[in-house]
């Protein structure tokens, strides 16, 4: 550890606002803890819950770096807390935070990191740990897919989406993802989405209805809220499962009607990963190690990489992906 500088780069959050907030300032590093690891970072994941911090929008749990956003990393470990058994200086990692990522240095509880998948790079590593998670303990978990389901996803070409589709189509579901424009929608089936449903120009109930002979999706995961958690139960399936992670048109609706929830047995639901303990995340990892990690080595599929930028533009990066322009996942570089 002596052999560490004394500072680090970290991306700060100088105000709530624009982009522009996010200014590169020197911060002391600090030593991990009895289980944690303190990784070089190589890259960084960049995801919505970012922007809404930077928003102020979305305040860090207590213990997190309150204003140095990022959620995911990955990089080469440096140091290691005294009662960590598993990794070793040297060893090759990405790892879920929370908070703290968008800098040179970032600590991570041991129980939250896995090795880079072989073959992947670091920037290809970055973006696992944030969407693979979710993905994994929303769709899996909580929403129980099983092969031969139909899954619903909303925001299919964002990283969550993209994530889910290809998560999906390898445990054997069929995918079907709506997106706003019929490029994205066609990238989305270039991943392996079963059909793609441009929701500004078609009505993804009627569609949705259309594709599986009425019957709905047994899983839907969305990320909308508002007027979509209406027509998610028109589009449900009996029995279905509705996932919530986010609420990108509003938590609050002032019609709903119900009706559909016991009619149909739905189950609605949701989860928020950050505030999770490393003790609850450490076995969404576990399960990611043994069930997903195999074939990410074997190359069944890799994170679709929308655009990196160098960690000093984190506020370019903050901007593209606020333009909702991009396929996939925006990472930054050191």
């Amino acid at each position: 550890m002596s052999s560490l500088p004394q500072s680090m780069t970290a991306i700060v959050i100088t105000a709530f606002g624009e982009p522009d907030v996010l200014q590169a300032q020197d911060r002391p590093i600090a030593m991990p803890g009895d289980h944690e690891i303190l990784i070089a970072v190589k890259a960084a994941g960049v995801n919505r819950p970012d922007v809404s911090q930077r928003q102020g929008k979305y305040p860090p749990p207590p213990g997190a770096p309150q204003d140095v956003p990022g959620l995911e990393v990955a990089g080469t470990i440096v140091a290691c807390g005294h009662q960590v058994t598993r990794w070793h200086v040297g060893d090759a990692v990405c790892a879920l935070v929370p908070g703290g990522g968008y800098a040179s240095f970032c600590l991570a509880h041991e129980s939250n990191a896995l090795p880079v998948p072989q073959g992947f790079s670091m920037i290809e590593a970055a973006a696992l740990p944030e969407t693979f998670f979710t993905v994994w303990t929303n769709v899996f978990q909580r929403g129980h897919l099983t092969s031969g389901e139909t899954l619903l996803i909303h925001g299919g070409s964002s990283g969550i989406g993209t994530t889910a589709i290809m998560l999906g189509k390898a445990f054997g579901a069929q995918v079907i993802v709506t997106a706003g424009t019929d490029d994205k929608c066609a990238a989305c089936v270039k991943l392996g989405a079963d059909h793609a449903i441009n929701y500004k120009t078609q009505d993804f109930v009627a569609e949705v209805k259309k594709i599986t002979g009425g019957k709905g999706a047994d899983v839907i995961l969305d990320m909308v809220g508002g007027s979509y958690v209406q027509r998610n139960y028109e589009a449900a399936a009996v029995e279905g499962r509705i996932v919530q992670i986010a609420f990108m048109q509003g938590y609050k609706i002032d019609q709903l009607d119900m009706r559909a929830l016991s009619a149909k047995r739905l189950t609605h639901t949701g989860s928020t990963l950050r505030p999770r303990s490393p003790e609850q995340k450490a076995i969404i990892a576990r399960e990611l190690e043994a069930k997903v990690w195999p074939l990410l080595s074997q190359g069944a599929f890799r994170p679709v990489i929308d655009a990196t930028y160098p960690l000093a533009q984190a506020a370019r990066a903050h901007a593209h992906m606020e333009a909702s322009t991009h396929v996939g996942k925006i990472v930054l570089t050191l």
